[in-house]
């Protein structure tokens, strides 16, 4: 068979693609070599920039309909709840100020179910390879599954195959990828009714996450030494240690107790690539970026991925001829690379001002978390930055107002500029 499109990954980022690159016309195929979908904790905090993106392609109203959580506040608080930061989203520019909380598998649900009739997803295949022409543009791929091989040419593929991606290392795109010195333990904790808020708790073990999710449970990220869960672990002792560690959490501690053996344990990693295409394939969402999980961007960059691509090509009449192709992936480049590495910089300054539990990292990031939380104009700077509806990058000026060497004159002035900006 042939395709316009072969589109390799079907979670969030390759659905995604799938439905934007589908409704243009084009014929897509969406490879994924497992047979069904896997649950896993992740892409759960969808940030006001994605809730845009999923009302323009009509998903969001479905996605509301799973139970999805609507959440006005992101917050940083001590181990007993008191307020350190608290990100108001109600006061963003435009008509999306709300984060949505919603189980992972109901995103790729409501993706999937909105393919267009142009789109066939088949599970079970796996890519082997990639095709090439005699320049050694990619024309398509390998794949493998039910006992038989077979070519898929296609004039764009689109690599969405994780962090791992083979794909990736095919197309001989160099990548940096780097491993938190921690990791997460997520729980998803059921009958345990939590504020409508994104709670990130700073505490002497690192980060306790937790926002709610639908059907009255919430999801628990706890922060982890590297080798905190190997061997026999004692869940009962490690819950004492986390309930005096984190007080705020202890009204939760039947539901947490219940949970303990359904727990995920993840490591952390950050990934950036050194090109986001080559001619005849693009990457999409972690087989291109990967950040902390704490600054909630990942499944977000991964939907934004899908809707520049699908805008490229849009702009080039929706054409699956190579040479438009290919102008279309230079103009992906463009315009995402240097959106990526802004959330790249914001996601790990954020994750670092709340993971460090020892040393100079600790106390800067103390520090720079109150001089935040006490100037309006920051606050509302790093808002927009994290919601992705008004990415303005923080200056050196900014920085140095975070850590307290330079008075901030416009602090209280929430849309006043930095004085280098001016």
């Amino acid at each position: 068979m042939s395709a316009d499109v072969v589109v390799v990954g079907a979670g969030a980022g390759g659905l995604a693609s799938a439905r934007a690159l589908g409704a243009l016309g084009l014929r897509v195929v969406v490879l994924d070599r497992q047979r069904t979908p896997a649950a896993i904790a992740k892409g759960e905090i969808l940030q006001p920039e994605t809730v845009r993106i999923l009302d323009s392609w009509g998903a969001l109203d479905p996605l509301r309909a799973t139970g999805a959580r609507p959440v006005g506040r992101l917050a940083i608080r001590d181990p007993y709840g008191e307020p350190l930061l608290c990100l108001d989203y109600t006061g963003l520019p435009g008509a999306y100020r709300e984060i949505l909380c919603a189980d992972y598998g109901d995103l790729r649900g409501v993706l999937a179910d909105g393919l267009p009739a142009t789109v066939d997803l088949r599970w079970g295949r796996r890519v082997t390879g990639l095709r090439r022409d005699d320049a050694g543009r990619v024309t398509g791929v390998r794949v493998t599954g039910d006992g038989t091989d077979e070519e898929i040419p296609a004039a764009l593929v689109v690599a969405a195959d994780g962090m791992s991606s083979p794909l990736r290392r095919a197309a001989g795109i160099a990548a940096r990828r780097s491993e938190y010195p921690h990791g997460l333990v997520a729980f998803d904790v059921a009958d345990a009714e939590v504020a409508d808020e994104v709670t990130a708790y700073r505490t002497g073990r690192g980060l306790c996450l937790v926002y709610p999710l639908p059907g009255s449970r919430c999801r628990l990220y706890v922060q982890v030494a590297p080798d905190e869960f190997r061997g026999r672990a004692d869940l009962g002792g490690w819950c004492d240690r986390l309930l005096a560690d984190v007080p705020a959490v202890r009204p939760l501690e039947p539901a947490i107790r219940a949970s303990l053996h359904r727990r995920q344990l993840l490591a952390v990693y950050r990934l950036r690539t050194a090109r986001l295409t080559v001619p005849g394939l693009a990457l999409v969402g972690e087989a291109a970026h990967a950040v902390h999980p704490m600054a909630a961007q990942g499944v977000n960059s991964s939907l934004g991925d899908a809707e520049t691509l699908a805008a490229g090509l849009a702009a080039e009449g929706g054409t699956p001829e190579p040479a438009a192709v290919d102008r279309a992936l230079r103009a992906y480049e463009a315009a995402r690379r240097p959106r990526l590495d802004h959330v790249a910089t914001v996601s790990h300054n954020a994750s670092r001002m709340i993971t460090s539990v020892a040393g100079l990292p600790k106390l800067l990031g103390a520090r720079m978390m109150r001089r935040t939380a006490a100037n309006p104009r920051l606050l509302g700077l790093t808002a927009g930055n994290l919601s992705g509806t008004d990415l303005r990058p923080l200056s050196l000026v900014d920085r140095l107002h975070q850590l307290g060497v330079l008075t901030d004159r416009h602090a209280h002035t929430r849309s006043a500029p930095a004085p280098s900006e001016k």
